[in-house]
């Protein structure tokens, strides 16, 4: 569009901008130095607009920031000069806005298409454009958006996503316009658009808890669970289910949340989750007896068993952690957790224990990694042996583990450093 006639008094500034047109258009097709003929213009435009000289200054804005858009995709190499310019060409854009007031429907649709079309492009900030949008403009702009959003289709649960440059754009303009308008909804709207793995979820029911909404939360929480099957991050996702039920009050359903999640992942972490809130609920006798059992259901499983052996001592009952670990068996690491234990009043079990996890560790392909290990089990050895007066004893066997790995330099270094 070029203002004014010939001779007439809007000549001049027609002139201006057809010749900024057409020094875009020549530095993006014929320039040798295309980053500065591109700087010379976008300096001609912000003149144009700081002067008012130009009344279709917003047009002409348009036009580079859009020519400067479609070279960011273009010319990937030049990406950081381009972007520069397109930055300060949407910041004239906006100028112009302001000292020349529009149609507010017209602005939203090229705001719109801006950023959908040209997703590379300079970044919109609707704060800049609220007052001449107004309130006409930004319900239009709304209501376009909201309508492209809903045209997405939904990632479901275990869907790969797959990279989409219009899907992408479609998203983060509505997560803008979310978070410019402080609408919670419309953001949950936007993320619940990619529900492909819980973590996703988890990400809707985080940001409703931090809005204060416990019910959408726990529904959220639902859904996320059911579609995991209570697999992967259905521990994170309980997490914030139990904070909110406990924020309301509602322990009981805190409580069968913890305790399925622990009946599906034993482990200590999970058994003191849910302990902690149990104690709160005023019930961690009953369910510490269904605790008990479940862990004792799968006792078989040696994994299972180091839990409950865990659990004996952490309850302060080693003799039964003992005997639970003797009947079943249990994982080295807490095999050498119950033998400290058990080393204050029975020191013969420890040695026996400890000397198991020595010959262990020293008859694994990988024992030259475990050099560490393999001495301070000695240093504990000898600590039980002295104690129980049987120096001479360690004293031999010791002499046994160092014959058997003569060939060992690194292993009788670190031996020789502690003394033994």
């Amino acid at each position: 569009m070029i203002s004014g006639q010939p001779g007439g008094p809007g000549a001049e500034e027609g002139g201006d901008a057809v010749r900024t047109r057409v020094a875009v258009d020549a530095a993006l097709t014929g320039s040798d130095d295309p980053g500065r003929a591109l700087a010379e213009v976008v300096s001609a435009l912000e003149g144009l607009v700081r002067a008012a000289k130009a009344t279709d200054a917003v047009e002409l804005a348009e036009y580079v920031v859009e020519a400067l858009a479609t070279a960011l995709a273009r010319l990937p190499e030049r990406v950081t000069v381009l972007r520069a310019l397109a930055d300060r060409a949407l910041a004239a854009h906006v100028t112009a806005c302001r000292l020349h007031q529009g149609d507010p429907l017209r602005l939203a649709r090229w705001l719109l298409t801006l950023q959908v079309e040209h997703p590379e492009g300079p970044q919109v900030h609707l704060t800049d454009y609220a007052g001449t949008l107004g309130s006409a403009g930004l319900t239009a702009y709304r209501e376009a958006v909201e309508a492209l959003c809903a045209a997405l289709p939904v990632l479901e649960f275990a869907q790969r996503p797959v990279f989409d440059r219009h899907r992408w754009a479609v998203l983060r303009v509505t997560e803008d316009l979310a978070e410019h308008l402080g609408d919670v909804e419309l953001q949950v709207t936007a993320l619940a658009k990619d529900l492909s793995s819980g973590w996703h979820y988890l990400r809707i029911a985080t940001l409703l808890q931090e809005a204060g909404r416990s019910e959408q939360v726990l529904e959220w929480v639902g859904r996320g669970l059911t579609a995991s099957g209570w697999r992967g991050v259905a521990s994170r996702l309980v997490d914030v289910a139990v904070d909110e039920c406990v924020r309301m009050g509602w322990f009981d359903r805190a409580v069968a949340m913890r305790m399925r999640i622990f009946s599906n992942q034993p482990a200590m972490d999970t058994y003191l989750r849910l302990r902690t809130v149990a104690e709160h609920a005023g019930s961690w006798s009953e369910q510490r007896d269904a605790v008990l059992r479940r862990l004792s259901d799968g006792a078989s499983d040696v994994a299972v068993n180091s839990v409950l052996v865990r659990v004996l001592l952490h309850d302060d009952q080693p003799e039964a952690a003992w005997q639970t670990a003797v009947a079943h068996g249990c994982t080295d690491e807490v095999w050498a957790e119950l033998a400290r234990v058990r080393s204050a009043d029975h020191p013969g079990d420890a040695i026996a224990v400890y000397r198991g996890l020595v010959e262990q560790a020293l008859d694994d392909d990988s024992h030259a990694h475990n050099e560490a290990l393999v001495v301070e089990l000695l240093a504990q050895l000898r600590t039980l042996f002295a104690r129980t007066g049987r120096q001479d004893a360690f004293n031999s066997y010791l002499d046994g583990v160092k014959g058997r790995h003569v060939a060992d330099r690194q292993l009788l270094d670190e031996l020789t450093k502690r003394g033994l």
